[in-house]
């Protein structure tokens, strides 16, 4: 797939088939995490690959909306270390949701109320901190990126307007 089409198609999935994901495939979401850009190539992070179905529903308690882990085949706990990173952890992100959509996956990045909680679940050590957590699956209702161009795909988003967010000096 096109990488822009891909960037404009994707959109948040939340609502799972629960389809098992091959391993080939979980290994490329994580492999485009794993070789996303990072500050003076520090890579201050690590990522755990959840497809436990029993650790899924318990770390689903630890997150906003708990619904988005338990019915997904892949949970990724975004860790890293150093206050710094934030950032970095945002680009392995992205690098895995768009990975994945290639692969017609979907994927929802989840807020946690209770890191600390995410943290233990997962044997993160004092210097780790869980970022963010991502679902992975595929989607209930599949979508066909190429089913529509990049444009058509643009105009049906629901953003602010362009010259909204874009200042040209």
């Amino acid at each position: 797939m096109d990488a822009y089409l891909a960037i404009v198609s994707r959109r948040e999935v939340r609502d799972y088939d629960r389809r098992p994901l091959p391993d080939e495939v979980i290994d490329r979401i994580l492999q485009a995490g794993r070789l996303a850009g990072s500050s003076q190539n520090s890579q201050p992070w690590r990522f755990i690959a959840v497809t436990s179905r029993s650790l899924l529903d318990r770390l689903a308690e630890t997150v906003y909306v708990p619904g988005n882990l338990r019915a997904a085949a892949l949970a990724v706990v975004i860790a890293t270390r150093g206050g710094r990173s934030a950032f970095d952890a945002g680009r392995a992100a992205q690098n895995m949701m768009i990975a994945a959509w290639n692969e017609g996956v979907g994927s929802c990045p989840n807020g946690m109320p209770d890191p600390q909680s995410a943290e233990a679940l997962v044997g993160l050590t004092e210097d780790e901190n869980a970022r963010i957590i991502l679902t992975f699956g595929y989607p209930a209702r599949p979508r066909e990126p190429e089913s529509r161009t990049a444009e058509e795909w643009v105009a049906r988003a629901n953003r602010k307007p362009f010259d909204e967010v874009v200042t040209r000096l």
